[in-house]
């Protein structure tokens, strides 16, 4: 499911909502609303968690159980 994988990236990396939204460009209510479900997200912001956390989409969209780390060299 694609929210709670959202919030998890996000805690295991030890950033705060306030961080991401500055990271990613956006209002930090706006990041909240994704990360709970109040708007939908779009897909330029799914790309770019993705190439923030170096995984997939489909690891994003739950789609797959591998964050595809090691195929685009972020874990060695």
């Amino acid at each position: 499911m694609l929210l709670p994988i959202i919030k998890e990236l996000r805690e295991s990396a030890g950033i705060s909502q306030k961080k991401m939204a500055e990271i990613l460009e956006l209002h930090r209510t706006q990041y909240q609303r994704y990360e709970s479900g109040e708007s939908p997200v779009t897909i330029e912001f799914l790309m770019k968690l993705a190439d923030f956390y170096g995984v997939t989409l489909d690891y994003i969209a739950g789609r797959s159980n591998e964050s595809g780390a090691e195929e685009i060299g972020n874990i060695g």
